[in-house]
């Protein structure tokens, strides 16, 4: 019997952006005081769950956005030491995800970069999903990686989902009044590509992953292990009880 082939964990990002700057309306009251990325599920907060995955990852530097409580979040992120964070101040105008990353391209350089939503949360399986982002990423086909959760089985999501993705990992949005596969978790691998001819002040990244489809360059990558989708008070304590589980 010969041995397995070991893992080899493939060569990531070694930059990133977390996306920080949002109001976080459907999380009130608890967002009145706290911003959303400070919220703590099960004794840590969302955004250095994010930021622990990444280092974990291999990310050297991530620029974290801010706009809404901008002070508490940026003294939150300055006092880690992995990884280095650098911020991105939106405290004049909320610019929404597609440009709070496209006033943050400087920062971000010329090669491919994760992307994740403060509140990207998952109880990881058997491999960390973001070496599958990176073991998944080909620069000459893709302009997007998406990592998607079965939309049916995530934790906290009662949404029809977001793509249908072909036997090639290529995606394309849910027809209407139909229920997809897969939703967004809110992680990706972005080329910095994807930022050309873009509109002034905010907009969403959805315009750009739709140009990516029509490009046939946006690609998908299915999660291991469950996603928890923290949008609501009443989330928190769903998603705590997700970790105590997985746990025991």
């Amino acid at each position: 019997m010969t041995d397995p082939i070991p893992f080899r964990k493939p060569a990531g990002p070694r930059r990133a952006m977390v996306l920080a700057a949002g109001i976080g309306k459907r999380m009130r009251p608890v967002t009145a005081t706290v911003p959303k990325p400070l919220i703590e599920v099960a004794g840590r907060s969302m955004i250095d769950r994010a930021l622990d995955r990444l280092a974990r990852a291999g990310v050297e530097e991530a620029v974290v956005n801010v706009h809404y409580l901008a002070d508490l979040v940026e003294v939150h992120v300055r006092k880690r030491k992995a990884p280095k964070v650098i911020v991105s101040d939106e405290r004049g105008a909320l610019l929404e995800t597609g440009g709070g990353i496209a006033k943050a391209l400087p920062l971000l350089g010329n090669e491919p970069f994760y992307v994740m939503n403060s509140d990207s949360f998952w109880i990881e399986g058997p491999r960390p999903n973001l070496d599958w982002l990176a073991g998944g990423w080909n620069d000459a086909e893709m302009d997007a990686l998406l990592m998607l959760a079965p939309t049916v089985a995530s934790i906290g999501y009662y949404g029809p989902g977001d793509f249908l993705m072909d036997k090639e990992g290529r995606l394309s949005r849910r027809p209407e009044r139909t229920i997809a596969p897969f939703v967004y978790s809110g992680a990706a691998i972005l080329s910095p590509r994807l930022f050309t001819d873009l509109p002034e002040g905010a907009f969403s990244l959805n315009l750009l992953f739709d140009r990516a489809i029509a490009a046939r360059r946006l690609f998908g990558v299915r999660m291991d292990g469950i996603w928890l989708h923290v949008g609501t008070p009443e989330a928190i304590r769903e998603a705590e009880l997700s970790v105590a589980e997985s746990a025991a």
